[in-house]
């Protein structure tokens, strides 16, 4: 499998949000760039998350105006991040383990270098399959 670093190459670029920011702005830009979570930067560090599941349980069902409220009062402030050091698998089962979809991609120096959604590991799964079972194919054929 391609390691971390070209599976982030290949994202578009990085949006992200203030804490001071409101939820709605954060809404605004999930919506336009299609994309199901932010993170939440401030002076280039990263200090949280923000998702569509953020929004589901802390504003809706919780009577909250996404106008009025600002991210860092509902932004998830425990990250579970990874390195260019993970694999693919490595950071599959951290998802699984930690019920997360995004995970952030830090480098040598705690910089932000994108984020794994994990739409984009499975796809990136269904390809080295892909790719084994057409090598498979092409040997028995031959």
């Amino acid at each position: 499998m391609r390691p971390l670093k070209q599976l982030i190459e290949t994202k578009q670029s990085l949006v992200s949000v203030g804490p001071d920011d409101t939820v709605f702005m954060a809404l605004t830009l999930l919506a336009k760039f299609n994309i199901g979570a932010l993170p939440v930067m401030e002076k280039g560090r990263l200090l949280g998350m923000f998702s569509e599941r953020d929004y589901a349980r802390k504003i809706i069902l919780m009577g909250k105006a996404s106008k009025d409220t600002l991210v860092r009062e509902i932004m998830s402030d425990k990250v579970s991040c990874v390195t260019l050091d993970e694999t693919v698998e490595e950071c599959m089962a951290l998802m699984t383990d930690k019920h997360v979809r995004h995970l952030p991609v830090l480098g040598a120096n705690n910089e932000l270098l994108g984020i794994l959604s994990i739409g984009d590991l499975v796809k990136e799964v269904i390809s080295e399959q892909k790719f084994t079972i057409e090598q498979l194919v092409h040997y028995i054929q031959n």
